[in-house]
């Protein structure tokens, strides 16, 4: 019997680690989400390139590369925050699934009627610390 109470002792300690590993991940995949939704609606590109990796690749989804490397990023969205004063981004719903961040966002501020909203999903992969990919998913032409 003593044989049996070992193992499963075992197994209870290992898939607790597991969990508390797992949410460790989540706590910091979300964090850098937030990080960076809250530098981009300040539009203060120095602060919302911190989250992301020196190799980040942003994709239109699912596997389309658009750009790789933070310096490319910098230059795309250094601009955009100086053309967009009005820019604002509202996250509706987040689901945070280990190291993916699924967020969709409503965004004001961008095109002729700056009042329009407008939806957007983008998928986060963060790895090492820091996001790793994005996938902007696009909604089909009706």
């Amino acid at each position: 019997m003593k044989r049996y109470q070992i193992p499963t002792l075992f197994l209870c300690i290992v898939s607790f680690a597991g969990y508390a590993q797992t949410e460790n991940i989540e706590d910091i995949s979300r964090a850098l989400a937030q990080q960076q939704l809250e530098a981009y609606n300040k539009r203060n590109i120095d602060e919302f390139l911190i989250p992301y990796s020196d190799s980040i690749k942003v994709y239109t989804y699912p596997n389309e590369l658009r750009y790789q490397g933070k310096e490319t990023m910098r230059k795309r969205y250094a601009g955009f925050f100086e053309r967009t004063p009005d820019l604002h981004c509202e996250v509706v719903s987040r689901t945070v699934y280990g190291n993916v961040v699924i967020d969709k966002e409503a965004l004001t501020g961008i095109g002729k009627d700056k009042s329009k909203i407008r939806e957007a999903l983008a998928i986060y992969t963060i790895e090492y610390g820091k996001i790793s990919e994005v996938r902007f998913v696009r909604k089909p032409k009706q």
